[in-house]
This record gives C-alpha cells, structure tokens and sequence, in this order.
C-alpha cells in the first residue's frame, strides 16, 4: 500500500507536533455561544476505516484488516459486513497483515516505522523500528518472516523472530536485520509459496511481478505490463495462479507459475490496494478509495460488497454554488470528490492512482482551477474547473497544506514544514515567500482584495496576512486547535476549533467568537511524532449560510444550518 512519498522535510514537519498538540491541550477562552446553536445533520453518513489496506485470515478464517491513517487493526465479520476493533491507535497501523501456522499475527506500522507481532496468547510484541516505509510482510512456512520498505525505503529483509519470548528480548532496529535484497522497485504485498518457498510479489514502480529467492535476493519477472500492481496472493485451490491487483487501474488478474499467462479476473475502480483469500480459496479485496472490502467471484469477475463507505477520510473542503445547487468539494486523500449540498450524493472527480497520484488533504476552489495540495506528497495539483481534468503538478514544495487561487492565477502555498506562506507564478517556477514562520498552518481562506486567513494550530490563532505588502496580524487567539477555515457571506470566519470539538464564528474587526456548534466528531488523533491536524478537519460556507464539516473521525460529512429566527 502507498500513503504518499513522503521525503524528508516530513521530518520537519512532524517536528511541529510536540508544540501543536500542546496547545490544542491547552485551555481556550470561552467563547459566547450561539444564542441558538446551527442545526446538526450528516449530509454524508460515516463508515468504518480510514482507508483499508493489510487485509488478512487466521486458520480460524476470520478476516482482519487495517488501516494507516487510521491506526487501527480491525475484525470483519465477511457475511454481515459487521466490523470491531482489535488493536487501537497508534499500535494498531497496520499497512499489512500475516499470519503464521501457530497463530502468530504480524503488521507493519508504516508511518511509525515498525512491524509488531501478536502471539496467540494476546501479547502483543514490538520485534523491529527504524525501518524507511515497512510496508508488507509474509510468513514463510517455517514461521520465518520477511517485511519490505516501500516508498521511503526499498528493500527486503528477515526478522529473526527465534528469541521473542526471553524476557530480554529487544526489537530490531534496522541495521541488524537480514537485508536480502534492495532497490528492487517497491516490492509491494507478497506471499510466500508453500510449496517452493520462493516469494511472488508485485514491483510497484516497474509494473512486474517478481519471483524471489529469499536466501539469495536474485528474483526473476514472471509477468508485466501491469499499471501499479499493489499485491499479489497464491490461490489455495490452484497453486500454479498468483492473482495481482492493479491499483492503477482497477484490474483484478491472474497469472500461472508454468505458463506465465495471464488473465484479468474482474474490472473494478481505481484504488484497490490489497487481497486475500480464505480457506474456501475465496477472494477479497481491498479499496482504499472506497473504504471498503469486496468478495470477488474468480469465474465470473462480479463482485458483492462486504463493507464500504462514502467517503474516505474527508479532510479539507470547498464549496460551490451554481444555479442555486450547492456543491461540496472534498479532499478525500485517496479521491477528489464532490457532494451535492441538498441530497449528499457522492461523485468521484479524480481517484488516486487512477488520475492522480497525490493525496489531496487541503482543497480550494479559484477562478479556473481546483487546487489539491498534499503534505503526503509534497504537491499541489491544478484542476480545470470545467473538466475536472488535472492540468499541473507542482512538485517539490514543504509539506504544502493548502493553497489558493487569485484572480490573476497566482497561486498561495502555506507550508508546514517551513512555516512559509509562498507566492507561486501561475506556471510553478517561480516561488517567493509573502511571510515566514507561521506556527503549524493547517488551512487558507481567501478575504477580501489581498487579504488571506490562516489557521496557526501551534500558536493557537487565526491570522490576517496582506499578500500585497507582507503586513500580518493576529485576529484572533486563544483557540484550542484550529483547523479549517472559511468566510461567511457575513464576513465573518467560521473555523473548526477541533481542541474543543465545535466551529465558532469569528468577526475579523474585534475577534469576538461565538460557538455556532459543539461536540462535533472532529479532530483525528495523529500518530506520534506525525503532524498535528493529520487530516485537517474542513469547513466550508455556501452563499445561504450553510456551513460544512468534514467529520475526519467518522469519515462522514456535517451539514450545519442556521437556525430559525
């Protein structure tokens, strides 16, 4: 699974954690509340996970899953889709699932840099960190395990899982792994074949399958041409067929061991991320995008839903209004989406890795173009308003987080990891800095002429910044962790204040702030040592007053209307 290249100015970034959560911790002037509070729905119901990844059974056939961003490690019932926690944050961030003969379960924690272990008594032992990106890992039939880095690093190594049970036992840090091979090209979810003992495994980056002598490293291709293959699983019914997912494109295949020929079983969205099978040799898959796991039928390529969501992990947001229709823009890390305002009808605009290859977390809508940015990948992506077709990538910035459009087409980049509020030429080549050091900006608004509004959550304020002259202030402070940001049709700053689980209205003229909706699911923990507002809770106003939330813990969507006079 990728969650975003993330290179190394997220060192940076993650630095500004400490401080940040500290001072969503820390105690907020109270502000008046609303006379009456906004009315609360869901426009968008929530669902389970925050994108679904390792996806595995025990020889009990249960099916577990996990999730990354959402750091936990769950349990799918797969006859009535219902879904129970098994190991929580931050532990249980599991970008890959095994298991062992004796019952032994292991996950890689990606984003922490470690793989843990889960022995059949329920202990649950940490047996490796420091690794770049571990991202998958296999049993082999002995009890060995074998894990890769992908993205952040790219190699394969052994951990050595023979004295887990002394006392004195220690978890491995990276050096003192058995490497077998490196820069093979993100050798993604693999299996390990019983009967050969060799590895058979996807290379994200070449679009090959690869078969891997694990006490040598040399590896063969036994099948390419695939988009982005993102795992691949030996059939139990028939173990000469490797079945492969294809991120890039949907595509379900098999592939035979003898013949090398392949097959494409079934024809899904963009987005799947991984596959299991049970002991009945029945298929599953995974969808980041579309939060959901699916039983797919090898003879006929129909597939039933086993669990699924509407939106992913909804972070930022915008808001559009045409011919009196309303329509929600969503930064859905794996997707760009939109949700119509009235019925919350979910569409997909771009998929990652179908159109894109970004995880959007920071949205905003201009006078021609959507702008997408990414702390995962470092870019901010232009999208033409009329098409929803993806015109630019530009690349190479510090953890952006949002970004805006004016009516010249310059662009306005706040950066985490440097604190920077950059001005950016309409093409991407030429960037200067408006201000620096701003404390952890989460979120941009655009105010009136050259005036832009942003959230400060390490500092705990809203600041008015005059892209014109550099000129900043503080508007307002004292506020427990804020997060995204939007102006009124009244002028006023509505803003997600997810320390204290409400949005207040703040007048920009004399920072009065005044709660307009209280205990709100907002504020997704972040992982240790990772970035304050992980996903950055959105807020965007319509011309009617309508004020939307993006609910990140439950992945669903607030739609907040005034309330009667």
């Amino acid at each position: 699974m990728e969650l975003g290249r993330i290179v190394t100015t997220a060192a940076l970034v993650f630095g500004l954690a400490g401080s940040a959560l500290a001072q969503q911790a820390a105690p907020s002037a109270q502000p008046a509340p609303a006379a009456k509070e906004y009315n609360q729905q869901f426009l968008v119901p929530g669902s389970w996970f925050h994108g679904v990844h390792g996806l595995a059974f025990n020889k009990d056939d249960q099916l577990f899953a996990g999730s990354v961003v959402g750091q936990t490690l769950y349990r799918v019932q797969v006859d009535s889709g219902e879904v129970d926690r098994v190991i929580d944050p931050p532990t249980g961030m599991a970008d890959d699932i095994a298991f062992a003969d004796d019952g032994t379960m292991a996950w890689t924690a990606f984003l922490l840099g470690k793989v843990y272990i889960r022995k059949p008594n329920g202990k649950t032992i940490e047996v490796a960190q420091g690794l770049s990106g571990p991202n998958s890992l296999a049993f082999g039939k002995d009890g060995r395990l074998f894990v890769t880095e992908v993205f952040l690093g790219d190699a394969l190594y052994e951990v050595d899982l023979k004295n887990v049970d002394k006392p004195d036992f220690k978890p491995f840090a990276r050096n003192e792994l058995r490497r077998i091979a490196e820069k093979m090209g993100g050798l993604n979810g693999f299996e390990i074949h019983r009967d050969d003992g060799f590895l058979y495994g996807p290379i994200w980056f070449k679009g090959e399958i690869v078969k891997v002598n694990l006490e040598t490293g040399a590896s063969e291709v036994i099948a390419s041409g695939f988009k982005i293959p993102a795992a691949a699983n030996i059939d139990p019914q028939n173990r000469d067929n490797v079945y492969v997912v294809d991120t890039g494109t949907g595509g379900i295949w098999s592939v035979s061991l003898t013949s090398k020929a392949k097959r494409l079983v079934a024809s899904m969205k963009p987005g799947l991320d991984n596959l299991a099978f049970d002991s009945r040799g029945r298929l599953f898959v995974t969808s980041m995008t579309d939060n959901g796991i699916y039983m797919v039928d090898k003879q006929t390529g129909s597939w039933r839903t086993i669990v699924e969501g509407k939106l992913a992990i909804p972070a930022d947001l915008a808001v559009t209004t045409e011919g009196g229709k309303e329509t929600v823009h969503v930064a859905d890390v794996f997707s760009y989406r939109n949700v119509d305002g009235t019925t919350g009808a979910v569409t997909d605009v771009l998929r990652v890795h179908g159109e894109t290859h970004s995880y959007p977390t920071g949205i905003s809508v201009g006078p021609k173009h959507t702008l997408l940015s990414s702390w995962f990948s470092n870019t901010v992506q232009k999208i033409d308003r009329k098409t929803g077709k993806l015109v630019a990538t530009f690349t190479e910035f510090a953890a952006p987080v949002d970004a805006l459009e004016a009516a010249d087409g310059t662009i306005y980049v706040a950066e985490l990891a440097t604190g920077n509020l950059v001005k950016v030429s309409p093409d991407g080549k030429t960037r200067t800095n408006v201000v620096k050091e701003l404390r952890g900006p989460v979120a941009l608004a655009q105010g009136a002429g050259t005036l832009i509004y942003v959230t400060e959550i390490a500092a705990g304020a809203v600041t008015q910044i005059d892209v014109a002259s550099g000129a900043r202030k503080v508007v307002a402070d004292n506020l427990a962790g804020p997060e995204g940001i939007d102006v009124g049709p009244d002028g006023k700053l509505y803003v997600a204040e997810v320390g204290q689980k409400r949005v207040v209205a703040i007048d920009p003229a004399n920072g009065h702030k005044v709660v307009i909706a209280s205990n709100l699911d907002i504020g997704l923990a972040p992982f240790p040592g990772g970035p304050p507002a992980l996903m950055p809770t959105g807020v965007a106003v319509s011309r009617s007053g309508a004020v939307y939330v993006s609910a990140d813990i439950r992945n669903a969507l607030y739609k907040l209307t005034p309330p009667s006079p």
